[in-house]
């Protein structure tokens, strides 16, 4: 509390109490009284903090009669059945809609709808069936550009699914979703789709960016295939958090922990945000090790994700100013261990 006396500003803190002098003119006052009332937004905010009921849960398919083409999505619905914002999110290669749960089920307790897509061609169809041996050829082949442009279009196709959905008052989800607040995000090849959706400019051609996501997660992020960063990232307009570790690398398409770096710097600046995790390893944010690592997996990688991507969805689809303190300030820390790297700009 600031109190203000024609001779001394006092302003008492916990366990002491620090004068000011005559000299102290009232705007100083006041601006110390806007600072103390700033720290306390985000003193109680707790990203990690969920009620103990159950979220729902639903997997259903988006039919796209042009490309022939069906989308295997699963929907992590909150308790509340009021519209919520949405949260997709995209695979990376090999995997399905039932990969990273531990974020599906966690951001849905949080109060948003999460959509979980499952890209045909990319997915564990890709190697489920075929011996060992034969896997890494099979995976590398389903990493092209043929698998990307498919992926791209995925994510306007089930937002336009979704729009449908919502307005038709026989489907189970009618009124479930609010898509004037979506967000995007993925891992590996689902960062690369993320990416390029969510406002990454395309070397030649009009790109793939959908105006209605407003914000992006961008797990394991990756430098563009043709051109430089930035011309490739320096007009990012939307809010963008990229995390990564210092073991991330990936064999399929020779990425590693020094090349996932390089996107960060030639962002433009204004709420962006990079994680990255120490000792973390490619599939630190799934729920299983891939074949080759060997680092023990830390179960603080997926507390430190969950707590700074529910305070980013907080802070740029709800707009939530505790959030967004939370996020800008030393208190981010608090989820993070010693040699986590944490940047902002």
């Amino acid at each position: 509390m600031i109190k203000v006396i024609p001779a001394v500003v006092t302003r008492k803190c916990r366990s002491h109490e620090i004068f000011l002098g005559d000299t102290m003119s009232r705007t100083f006052a006041l601006l110390m009284l806007s600072l103390v009332m700033s720290s306390r937004l985000w003193a109680d905010y707790d990203p990690l903090l969920t009620t103990d009921v159950k979220t729902e849960q639903v997997d259903l398919g988006v039919k796209d009669a042009k490309r022939s083409r069906e989308i295997p999505i699963r929907v992590y619905l909150p308790v509340d059945k009021k519209a919520a914002p949405v949260v997709l999110f995209s695979h990376g290669l090999g995997g399905n809609r039932e990969g990273s749960a531990f974020l599906g089920k966690h951001w849905a307790s949080r109060g948003y709808v999460a959509v979980f897509l499952q890209h045909p061609g990319s997915d564990d169809s890709v190697w489920k069936d075929l011996p060992v041996a034969q896997r890494m050829a099979a995976l590398k082949k389903a990493a092209g550009l043929k698998e990307f442009l498919l992926r791209v279009q995925d994510v306007p196709v089930v937002l336009d699914q979704l729009e449908v959905w919502n307005k038709d008052t026989t489907h189970a989800l009618a009124g479930r979703f609010d898509l004037n607040h979506v967000g995007m995000s993925g891992h590996s090849f689902g960062a690369v789709t993320t990416q390029a959706v969510s406002g990454q400019v395309a070397p030649l051609g009009k790109g793939f960016t959908d105006s209605r996501i407003k914000a992006a997660v961008i797990m394991s992020p990756s430098g563009p295939a043709n051109g430089n960063t930035k011309q490739a990232f320096g007009s990012v307009t939307i809010p963008w958090m990229l995390l990564t570790g210092t073991k991330d690398s990936n064999p399929i398409n020779g990425a590693d922990a020094k090349t996932r770096l390089i996107v960060f710097p030639d962002l433009s600046p204004g709420s962006k945000y990079q994680l990255v995790l120490d000792n973390a390893e490619h599939s630190a944010f799934t729920e299983r090790a891939l074949p080759g690592e060997t680092e023990r997996r830390n179960p603080n990688h997926h507390r430190a994700m969950l707590a700074v991507t529910t305070a980013f969805w907080d802070a740029y689809l709800r707009e939530d100013e505790e959030a967004r303190q939370w996020l800008d300030s030393d208190a981010v820390r608090s989820v993070l261990e010693k040699d986590d790297q944490w940047q902002k700009k």
